[in-house]
């Protein structure tokens, strides 16, 4: 439909949606040329769902019926449908009242095939979305008193609803402005349907290989062999048309040819044969795909115009639109060891056991290396999903559904990029509150080439670091230590504080732990290392062990031992796991040279993998206590409050957002905001620059001066001139025109004749000049950064930097962050400043960042802060396209 858009068509109301059970639909506005496919979806539905929606027998719906949904304006009255394979499922609509603007009357129905599936609900979601673009505030609902589904898709919105009823219908109103449960509502809602849509690709009941072969070198047979292999749990069913059988398997020539359904499809055939199986998969009703192919976005030398990156799009679109989550392309695949399930459908042919870790990869390429070294340390999985090109879905995915999966406990993410970095944020700080999250983040030093820009995008390692420090994710620089910090996490409990009990039979092995931990900010309990001797019975070292872990000044016991002569260890160790069974606090070992370790250190559960109260052993003290520094600091974290972005006074978000829309309509080029827009939208957060005027002649700056009120400041226009050491470009404390005129001349004569005349700020020893900005970056999303004004911080790069959008938590680190913080609370006897001031201030500046991603670059320098409160003196900034992708709740990604 959108190939020929009517006037005024809001094509960004466009939106792929999850649905409740995780499939996808393809929301979009209304049009004329509808009217056909509402009538047929309407010939579809039942007597009982037309009277219902229309109060009424209906067999046909009448043109003023049918005018409803086509007859729209995208103002007054809006139209939405929901399509489906080429249907369309559902449609809901907003008529203004004209005789109160500010309401509306809202209406959707859905087919029967298609209802309890949470359609009614994305379409209210989205439809106040639009109402609220136009500037609607308030529903009104006539729903019939019988129609308990539909009066539950109103009331279980979040929203205030009032209900009136009279002759057999209720009356609703309710207003559409987003509230702390609306909100909860969509999150919640969100959380479900992403996290249903990976449990549908992780747990099918059936699979098909298209592209199966009994070639050895072709990708069909390795993921066929692996599938068998594994023991799936449900039919696979190999798809090639040139054989009659695959491995002993009956072949079918194509997917729509197999008798029963097919929940996912592994596509391993070359990639300008996707088009046509995707087809297939459609009409067969398949309901995801892993697609393996490569040859699409990654292969495309440009990058996100090329050929390969656009039809990447039209297959996830199609896809979408038919229902179908994508997996790939250019993936490795997924693996579930789940005993009900034994999935590998990889390239893989070697996979760790089952365990308690989920573990996302993009990488397809490192991924099947990746998972033998998993397997060698003995790190049993509870899923891993290898994403490739991300071209649908992503690692948040996979955070949505490990979050409410009961088998994972620990999440390990090895990342090259991020999709939508601000939901990231969100979801990784979600889930870190329940399960530790270990990432890998690559590229830190990575130049990257255009043709791979789309995949590889770099991201500073600033604001990585913030990301996961900020979210409470673990990092690490090496695959090798998230897998030491998730063995120990997945089977130990989180250390509550920083004391650690180092125990053993070999002072070298001691004192190389003990070292360790003095290097990672860890106290030694007792300050020294524990030595039994070589000769250490089992018994004596379980009793010292129960000791330690029983004490209350130790969070941690890390235990070192090196068997003797004809000693072999396994009962050593056997008592040292009998030992910390039930501990409160984490045990960690360095057993050396021990056969049969693995099993006499390990609890089995269920499913035959390693379970809660193994102790993780490593080959170094180093590496225990490296994986045990991480816990900690993820311990600490959990500690911390959680925060909350606090509602701020004096915040016009509507009004800011219109004026952006104007300034992007009037010179959409990325530019520098004049003074009169950067004045206009810091006034909508509560922003205020000291009075200023600018002028570039005497005569006019004399009566600046007059109108601003002396003393003055005169500044350069010219920012370099501005921010020079020597101050060469300002003049301060001008008390009157004489001395005013005096400073022009000077200013003039050194070729800065235009220059800002500034009501002087307050400025003493209690002043602290201070930077607050926003750096916004197309991978990352937007940063506030915080430092101490002048040139040293600036040469030392002194800075913090907490991501968008601040809690008060975050705000109160931003500002204690930089290493000469302490300028700000009375260091060597100087004033105590105003701190509750550039708290506020930093976080009205995010709230600004949320609300415009078109801001991409944004300063305050310098902000005055001292005992009364704070003044800034000069502000900068920078407008563009948004730089990436705001977190909208309503859609995937």
């Amino acid at each position: 439909m959108t190939d020929d858009l009517a006037p005024g068509y809001p094509q960004h109301w466009e939106a792929d949606v999850l649905l409740a059970d995780g499939g996808a639909v393809h929301l979009r506005p209304s049009a004329a040329t509808d009217g056909p496919a509402i009538l047929a979806m309407h010939d579809r539905m039942s007597d009982r769902t037309r009277y219902l929606r229309y109060f009424q027998a209906v067999s046909h719906i009448s043109p003023s019926q049918l005018a409803v949904f086509t007859d729209v304006d995208y103002v007054s009255a809006v139209g939405l449908v929901a399509e489906l394979g080429g249907q369309l499922i559902a449609a809901g609509s907003y008529h203004r009242d004209k005789n109160n603007p500010d309401a509306a009357e809202v209406a959707f129905v859905v087919e029967d095939a298609q209802q309890r599936r949470g359609l009614g609900s994305i379409l209210l979601e989205h439809l106040a979305a639009a109402a609220q673009e136009r500037g609607v505030k308030r529903f009104t609902a006539e729903v019939l008193g019988e129609n308990q589904t539909m009066l539950r898709v109103f009331i279980d919105a979040g929203y205030a609803v009032t209900r009136e009823f009279s002759s057999g219908v209720v009356d609703l109103g309710f207003d559409i402005k987003p509230t702390e449960s609306s909100l909860a509502v969509i999150t919640s809602r969100e959380h479900r349907a992403e996290s249903r849509s990976i449990a549908r690709l992780l747990a099918p009941r059936s699979v098909a290989v298209i592209g199966a072969s009994n070639e050895t070198r072709k990708l069909g047979h390795a993921v066929l062999v692996n599938l068998l292999r594994a023991g799936f749990t449900g039919p696979v069913y190999p798809v090639n048309p040139e054989t009659l059988s695959v491995q002993g398997v009956r072949a079918y020539k194509s997917v729509l040819d197999i008798p029963d359904p097919v929940d996912i499809a592994v596509v391993t055939v070359p990639a300008a044969s996707v088009a046509e199986v995707l087809e297939s998969c459609r009409a067969k009703g398949v309901h995801g795909l892993v697609v393996v192919t490569g040859g699409f976005a990654d292969a495309d030398p440009l990058g996100d115009a090329g050929d390969g990156a656009d039809a990447q799009r039209r297959m996830v679109s199609m896809a979408r639109a038919n229902g179908m989550r994508v997996l790939g392309p250019n993936c490795l695949g997924v693996v579930n060891t789940d005993p009900a399930v034994r999935l590998n459908a990889t390239l893989a042919p070697v996979v760790p056991p089952p365990g308690r870790v989920g573990f996302f990869c993009q990488s397809g390429a490192l991924g099947i290396a990746i998972l033998a070294d998993a397997a060698s340390r003995g790190l049993g999985l509870s899923s891993f999903v290898s994403a490739g090109n991300r071209a649908d879905v992503s690692g948040n995915d996979l955070l949505q559904f490990w979050h409410s999966d009961e088998r994972t406990e620990v999440v390990l993410l090895y990342l090259e990029s991020f999709g939508n970095p601000r939901k990231f944020a969100r979801l990784a700080r979600t889930l870190a509150r329940a399960k530790p999250v270990i990432a890998v983040k690559s590229g830190r030093h990575a130049l990257v080439s255009p043709g791979l820009a789309a995949s590889t995008a770099a991201v500073s390692d600033t604001a990585v670091a913030t990301l996961f420090a900020q979210s409470g994710v673990i990092r690490t620089d090496t695959l090798g230590e998230a897998f030491d910090a998730a063995q120990l996490l997945a089977h130990q409990p989180i250390p509550r504080g920083e004391r650690v009990a180092i125990l053993g039979n070999s002072t070298a092995l001691g004192v190389l732990a003990l070292d360790a931990c003095v290097e990672a900010g860890l106290t030694v309990v007792d300050e020294v290392p524990v030595d039994f001797g070589v000769s250490v019975s089992p018994e004596e070292l379980g009793g010292a062990v129960r000791i330690a872990v029983g004490r209350a000044d130790v969070d941690a016991v890390v235990v070192v031992y090196v068997p003797p002569v004809a000693i072999p260890g396994q009962a050593h160790a056997e008592a040292l796991r009998a030992a910390a069974s039930g501990s409160r606090v984490p045990v960690v070992s360095t057993f050396l040279a021990v056969d049969g370790l693995a099993d006499s250190l390990t609890v089995r559960g269920e499913d035959g993998g390693a379970a809660r109260g193994s102790v993780p052993s490593f080959r170094t003290p180093e590496r225990a206590v490296a994986a045990l520094a991480h816990a900690v600091r993820y311990g600490r974290w959990l500690g911390r409050p959680t925060g909350k972005v606090p509602a701020l006074e004096g915040v016009e978000s509507a009004r800011a957002r219109e004026s952006m829309a104007l300034m992007r309509l009037a010179d959409p080029r990325d530019r520098d905001l004049s003074d009169e827009e950067l004045v206009d939208l810091l006034d909508c957060y509560g922003i205020s620059i000291a009075r200023f005027e600018s002028a570039d002649n005497r005569v006019d700056v004399l009566a600046a001066a007059e109108r601003v009120g002396c003393p003055v400041v005169l500044k350069a226009f010219d920012l370099s001139w501005r921010h020079r050491y020597d101050q060469l470009g300002v003049r301060l404390a001008l008390a009157d025109a004489d001395a005013v005129a005096v400073a022009y001349d000077e200013l003039a004569a050194d070729g800065m004749g235009h220059v800002y005349v500034q009501v002087m700020a307050p400025r003493d020893r209690a002043t602290v000049p201070t930077v607050l900005a926003i750096t916004s970056d197309p991978s990352f999303g937007a940063l506030v950064s915080f430092g101490i004004g002048g040139v040293a911080t600036e040469l030392l790069d002194d800075l913090a930097y907490q991501a968008v959008p601040l809690t008060d938590v975050d705000a109160a680190d931003l500002i204690d962050g930089p290493k000469a913080a302490p300028l700000l609370t009375g260091y060597r006897g100087a004033a105590v400043v105003d701190r509750s001031a550039i708290l506020d201030l930093a976080l009205r500046l995010s709230a600004l960042s949320d609300d415009l991603p078109e801001v991409s670059q944004l300063s305050l320098q310098p902000v005055l802060v001292g005992p009364a409160g704070t003044c800034i003196t000069s502000a900068a900034g920078r407008i563009g396209p948004p730089a990436s992708r705001p977190d909208v709740r309503r859609r995937l990604r």
